[in-house]
């Protein structure tokens, strides 16, 4: 059974504003007709025009929103930010559902979010190995919700807080107090895949004389892609042993519940959304303003694990009480691939009161409230351990983040004799945050008969057999290859459930405080500084400070630039967060898994506490304009000290013989860890190495009026950006890991936009650019495959009606543009496995679409 959306749900729309919204501008730069629009990213205070700023900051408007076909948020500022990565990871536990991305590549934990200029509560997803990103999930945002989107390029940690490393997303929602708009589309890939559609809509209501409420609703439904070949390899080939078995070969097609007889699939995951958000405001007076807004939304998705085969470990033959012999192929002839589901329900509400009360003293007094969770099912697999008693669906349990924070945002302008006033931001903010691991169903985390060998005690150890055994026929107890000492897992196969003993809540606060000065000292300079102070209750307080500052030349050029300290703070799910899994090797449970870096267990093998990332930015620009030309070009440096990542696995063994595992089993011991003897190998989060970061940002824009003939604008976008270990890190990566970590990705990214409008005819053509990039194999490294660079090709054709219709046709990678396969000799092409799954280089193919527009 696979498990369905929720149409049944009571959808709540919750509500919320911003200190200040933004205005619409063009995409990168400005034209004569927009240089005095504003922004309020990346300052307190008085809000400046983009061009005046003294960091780069991206703004995006909605015609640049809808120049994007995609309705996924992620997608939308992939498209649009070359420094912004996104990429698509099957088989990777709930990162399936909740994809990993990462601004100037740093992980997206590292950039902090916000809606109306408020901060947005994180996923409850931790990943699992790796940095153990927690980040917020943009794609609860409906895109149609948007008014425009700010991307401050530049650490602004003391005017943020934590997260705000690498950059800053602001999400504008839209505030109109009138008019309706009612989008549907609908396509699929070349390869005949991956079918979705979605509708969406968004309309604005008076609220008074001076109020509005604006609302938007998006449903979409996707289906999954296949981009990969049958099964086959050294130790074990589906179409071999589907030649040699009859039923083995007619099991095949159902092993996996995707379409088709490919047994493991790799590909795009089945999805279905809905997502709303309502924003609203209402001036009782110049003094007093009320906002608020909040959003609610609801997805499913599933994805796959690996293809479970005759004789992998799980499906092997089981001798039950009677004697018999029982496999899991009774239940599935052709092997079987567990199948994952993730529905993530997210809510969130903010709201407060702003105003000027005179005398140049502005307010801004908010709280807010966010939650995200995520309920995992998982079918199409067995837990072993139960032999024939098991179901083949399971809920392993349920992660929930919940936050909620209070602010007061406070300014006040003063002439002190300056070209500008100095504007005073000042202000303080508490919050607290939750992590919570929710027990799954008994089932999913059961220890059953056959966890161990001989459960029904038919040997008498290996002499021969008790009376219970004896007249079993086939019964060998002199044979360790019977299956009656055959033992499997615990759990539900691919993802065990969580258990009592694993499960819980992990709770913090922090109090900030900041001061924000600003003024333009002469016509041509502006300068800015900013100071931080945090403390979190779970480790020490954090000082932080910026300085930032723009000098202008002369008319249309200027020069900016920025130095800043900054820190993450170790969310509550990287520092709460347990995966356990359970074997019985020797006949005793042993778990083995990520471990708190604070618990028993992982401090009795040398983990300390987590503390904060700490980080030191610098960046350095220039600006120009000259002959209808917009460009800025802006250099980077981020030293990112005490990195968290998971360190290696330690193997625990209470076999005296083992070395090192035995050692750490001692250790357990002599720290006094119940039940250490249960446990069998600990990884966790630490506070591993150091990393330094930098890059340049290339943005240009010109337009062209062509007269009878239209307008054409045009962009580009570049980035370049590599990141290197500050320090020795041998006894944390091989130097295959090593390797890839430094050359994996591409360096350079690039993006070139042009529109063309004429009369209702508008048509749209993007390039997206991937520089080259290595992956290797072997430690030391023996092999190493170069991916060549990549173009993908963006056209869309619009046309506008009547004021108030709008069709429009268009393909993404129009050229069906793949990048290299795997090389088999580096594994990339194992189990049915074509491409580089991790890459953030596309390898979907080419698609197309259609999209019918009315608004009044």
């Amino acid at each position: 059974m696979k498990k369905t959306f929720k149409t049944n749900k009571a959808y709540i729309f919750a509500s919320a504003c911003a200190v200040a919204l933004c205005s619409s501008l063009p995409v990168f730069a400005q034209t004569d007709e927009t240089d005095d629009e504003v922004v309020v990213t990346g300052i307190r205070g008085l809000p400046r025009s983009v061009q005046d700023s003294a960091v780069p900051i991206d703004v995006f408007n909605e015609g640049d929103l809808e120049g994007v076909s995609y309705t996924d948020v992620n997608d939308v500022l992939l498209t649009l930010v070359p420094s912004y990565t996104l990429s698509r990871q099957p088989i990777s536990d709930g990162s399936t559902f909740i994809r990993p991305a990462s601004l100037r590549g740093l992980p997206t934990d590292k950039t902090l979010v916000l809606v109306n200029s408020k901060r947005r509560h994180r996923a409850a997803l931790v990943s699992i190995g790796g940095s153990g990103t927690q980040g917020p999930d943009v794609a609860t945002i409906p895109a149609l919700a948007l008014k425009s989107v700010e991307v401050l390029r530049d650490g602004a940690a003391a005017q943020y807080g934590s997260d705000a490393i690498a950059g800053v997303i602001n999400f504008i929602l839209k505030d109109s107090s009138e008019g309706l708009t009612l989008t549907a589309q609908t396509g699929q890939f070349y390869e005949g895949d991956g079918f979705e559609y979605i509708f969406a809509g968004n309309v604005g209501f008076g609220l008074g004389d001076d109020g509005f409420v604006n609302i938007s609703l998006e449903y979409s439904h996707s289906d999954s892609t296949v981009r990969a070949e049958q099964y086959c390899e050294s130790w074990f080939c589906v179409p071999t042993v589907a030649a040699m078995d009859p039923t083995f070969a007619a099991g095949v097609e159902a092993a996996s519940l995707a379409d088709g007889d490919i047994v493991q699939p790799w590909g795009r995951p089945n999805s279905e959304a809905f997502r709303s958000f309502v924003n609203m405001g209402y001036t009782f007076s110049e003094q007093v303003e009320f906002y608020a807004f909040g959003n609610f939304s609801d997805s499913t998705a599933d994805g796959n694990f690996f293809y479970r085969y005759p004789g992998n470990g799980t499906i092997e033959d089981l001798r039950l009480e009677d004697g018999s012999i029982y496999n899991f192929l009774e239940i599935f002839p052709g092997g079987f691939t567990p199948q994952f589901h993730g529905d993530v329900i997210d809510y969130s509400a903010a709201g407060g009161f702003r105003g000027d009360l005179g005398g140049g003293f502005s307010y801004d007094v908010s709280g807010r409230v966010g939650s995200n969770k995520i309920e995992y099912f998982i079918e199409n697999t067995v837990n072993p351990s139960l032999g024939p008693d098991t179901p083949t669906e399971f809920y392993p349990g349920d992660l929930i983040n919940k936050e909620a924070q209070f602010q007061a945002d406070l300014a006040q302008v003063v002439d002190i004799g300056l070209a500008g006033p100095l504007t005073i931001g000042f202000g303080a903010s508490y919050m607290k945050e939750g992590y919570e691991l929710i027990e799954g169903d008994p089932l999913s985390y059961a220890s059953g008969p056959f966890a161990l060998p001989d459960p029904f005690d038919l040997c008498d150890g290996m002499t021969g057999p008790t009376a219970a055994g004896a007249g079993i026929a086939d019964l060998d107890c002199t044979d360790p290859d019977d299956p009656v000492f055959t033992v499997v897992g615990v759990g539900s196969n691919g993802f065990p459930g969580y258990s009592p003993a694993f499960s819980g809540k992990y709770t913090r606060n922090s109090k900030a405080f900041y001061l924000d000065l600003s003024a333009d000292v002469t016509d041509s300079w502006f300068l800015q500084g900013a100071v931080r102070y945090e403390n979190y209750s779970d480790f020490d307080s954090q000082l932080i400070y910026k300085i930032a500052t723009r000098y202008e030349l002369f008319e249309g050029l200027a020069v900016r630039g920025s130095y800043g300290t900054g820190f993450r703070a170790p969310t509550p799910g990287q520092q709460g967060t347990t995966n356990v899994s359970t074997r019985l090797p020797n006949g005793f449970p042993v778990a083995t898994g990520l471990f708190p870096a604070s618990s028993p267990v992982a401090q009795a093998l040398g983990a300390d506490a987590l503390k904060p990332e700490t980080s030191k930015n610098i960046a350095a620009g220039v600006t120009a304009s000259f002959a209808g030309v917009n460009l800025s070009v802006d250099f980077y440096r981020i030293a990112l000290e005490d990195r968290v990542n998971a360190i290696s696995t330690q193997s625990v063994s209470t076999d005296p013989m083992a070395g090192a595992a035995y050692d750490n089993y001692l250790a357990l011991v002599g720290a006094g860890v119940a039940g250490a003897e249960s446990i069998g190998g600990v990884f966790y989060f630490a506070n591993a190495f150091d990393t330094i970061t930098k890059g340049v940002d290339i943005v240009a824009t010109t337009d062209f009026d062509l007269g009878g003939a239209g307008t054409t604008s045009v962009s580009l976008a570049a980035n370049y950006n590599e990141t290197e270990f500050d320090g020795d890190v041998d006894a944390l990566f091989n130097a295959e890991d090593q390797f890839d970590f430094v050359n994996g990705e591409p360096n350079w990214r690039g993006i070139f936009t042009a529109i063309h409008s004429v009369g209702g005819f508008t048509a749209l053509g993007r390039v997206s650019y991937y520089g080259s990039y290595e992956n290797s194999n072997g430690s030391p490294v023996t092999d190493i495959q170069e991916f060549d660079p990549e173009f993908f090709v963006d056209l869309e054709l619009s046309y506008t009606f009547m004021d108030h219709y709008k069709l429009a046709i268009g393909a993404r990678n129009i050229l069906d543009n793949y990048p290299a396969p795997g090389d088999a000799a580096l594994g990339e092409t194992c189990c049915g496995r074509i491409y580089r799954s991790d890459s953030i280089v596309d390898w979907q193919g080419g698609y197309y679409y259609g999209r019918v527009e009315v608004s009044f």
